[in-house]
């Protein structure tokens, strides 16, 4: 997996929110838990033998990043939404083609 390059993006990208100060428990606990889904829906989809079967996971760390993304508007932290781009492009790359790793 360390060959996986959209997994290294979202494990960069997940250190580089860490950082991030929240005053409101339920946003801070909603932002963990889809942040953290990113990384494991992309470990398990690499898990995964079909590309059917890839493409779901792949699809699910596509949406959680979307819902990352609105979180991060509402918490109005514009270069961290910036940032994100990258993995998003890289994410939708994925979905299209599961079958490659070099994503």
């Amino acid at each position: 997996m360390e060959n996986f390059r959209t997994l290294n993006l979202a494990m960069s990208f997940y250190q580089e929110c860490e950082k991030i100060k929240f005053k409101n428990y339920v946003l801070k606990n909603q932002f963990e838990r889809a942040i953290l889904s990113i990384l494991l829906n992309l470990a398990e989809g690499a898990g995964r033998i079909t590309e059917n079967d890839k493409r779901k996971f792949y699809s699910i760390a596509l949406g959680s990043l979307k819902e990352v993304q609105c979180l991060l508007l509402i918490l109005k932290k514009h270069d961290k939404l910036k940032s994100s781009q990258h993995l998003n492009a890289s994410l939708i790359n994925l979905v299209r083609n599961p079958g490659s790793l070099k994503y």
